[in-house]
């Protein structure tokens, strides 16, 4: 009865005073997922590789710190409950490939489900969530993406919460992604709970189609996912951000025009950049791509503001996300399937973002043209922008102060 009691006052006190950790994710997580490319097929030798690259294509100092395994990795539970590591893929057991990819400066992320069973068919965390956010914590995981399959019509906000619990009572600082694919409208609950919370269905490496799997759930293409963004930037910002799901950049059939508006729109939603390409595999355009760190720049921008869909002129969507500096990217995207003609007088207008209650008045001021893929300036605003946009592609300004 003694135990019990003392038990029964540490859950009370857990409850009453669990929260996320604060000062985690204030600009979007970058990193790198096994999912997109590996699925389940990956080992310690694969993960050591891909944090190896990351460090040495340069992808580590453009910005990306998280090494995520996601799904397949989890053995079954002990005879006290704790989950084991699976051996097969692990000889030298999880903790020191944590160590490895510490001592490179990364940070380790790990995978589980609030459901008895991953979307794998692998061991969840339903009913064990305190237990595994203290392995989760021995181990050294600093960043845990926790899915949604096989949980049987639970309660989202409270399974996410009984995790989030279980993380601080564990102890150690854990960037919190919550992948319950947007049913539960996780926006407008979730900022309490979570760093970051997925939007969204799947994603697959196609520019604008859905896959069925054969009736089993969809997943979409970068423009369907990109268009069910629409009317979510209120509820981003430091901390707590809309997850329109990983980069397909370098994966599929994106050619490289779709890759760098995948990228440049993704940047401009202030959306985390999870690479899930075969770094091993690479071309060196598509390494210059995601290391492009005037795009990056934008996404993390520490004030923290998604960007907004101002205007559509033909086949071309108007984007607009102020910075801290009080600079604004600018991103021209063509949607059609031919080459845009653009003539853009920024002359009288006046662009308005009543989230951050900020104007952009061009007849107060002239700003910087400055392209982020060509990475130079190419004019002002006192001057009527000419430009050609081919098919599925951006252009992507800067307007720097003057």
């Amino acid at each position: 009865m003694k135990y019990f009691g003392i038990l029964f006052i540490f859950l009370f006190s857990t409850n009453c005073y669990a929260q996320k950790f604060d000062g985690l994710a204030l600009t979007p997580p970058m990193g790198w997922n096994t999912y997109n490319t590996f699925a389940g097929k990956f080992d310690e030798k694969i993960i050591r590789d891909m944090a190896d690259l990351i460090v040495s294509t340069g992808m580590k100092d453009a910005g990306y710190q998280y090494i995520i395994i996601d799904d397949n990795w989890t053995g079954t539970r002990d005879s006290l409950g704790f989950l084991t590591v699976d051996q097969g893929r692990f000889p030298s057991g999880l903790k020191a490939l944590s160590d490895y990819i510490h001592s490179k400066g990364l940070k380790l992320g790990l995978y589980s489900d609030a459901g008895y069973t991953t979307c794998g068919g692998f061991t969840g965390s339903r009913g064990h969530e305190f237990q595994d956010a203290i392995m989760l914590a021995r181990l050294g995981c600093d960043y845990l993406k926790y899915d949604w399959c096989n949980t049987d019509g639970i309660n989202a906000a409270g399974a996410y919460t009984t995790m989030r619990d279980a993380i601080h009572a564990a102890g150690r600082p854990m960037v919190f992604s919550m992948c319950e694919w947007g049913n539960s409208k996780p926006w407008v609950w979730a900022a309490p709970v979570g760093h970051l919370w997925r939007t969204t269905g799947d994603i697959t490496a196609c520019w604008d189609c859905i896959d069925t799997h054969g009736g089993a759930y969809n997943s979409y293409g970068v423009m369907q996912i990109f268009d069910m963004q629409d009317g979510l930037r209120t509820y981003a910002g430091p901390g707590h951000w809309n997850d329109p799901d990983m980069l397909e950049v370098g994966n599929g059939n994106l050619t490289m025009n779709e890759s760098r508006a995948h990228f440049s729109l993704w940047a401009m939603l202030a959306a985390p950049l999870i690479a899930g390409n075969d770094l091993r595999k690479m071309p060196k355009d598509i390494l210059t791509l995601l290391t492009n760190k005037e795009v990056i720049a934008i996404d993390q921008d520490s004030l923290g503001i998604q960007g907004f869909r101002q205007n559509r002129i033909d086949s071309v969507d108007v984007w607009y996300k102020p910075l801290k500096s009080g600079d604004w990217a600018v991103c021209f995207f063509n949607r059609g399937s031919k080459l845009a003609e653009l003539n853009y007088d920024w002359n009288g207008q006046v662009i308005h973002d009543a989230l951050a209650n900020l104007d952009l008045r061009f007849d107060k001021q002239t700003y910087t043209l400055h392209d982020c893929w060509a990475q130079k300036d190419i004019g002002c605003t006192d001057m009527v922008l000419h430009t050609k946009i081919p098919s599925h592609d951006v252009f992507l300004l800067r307007l720097k102060n003057k």
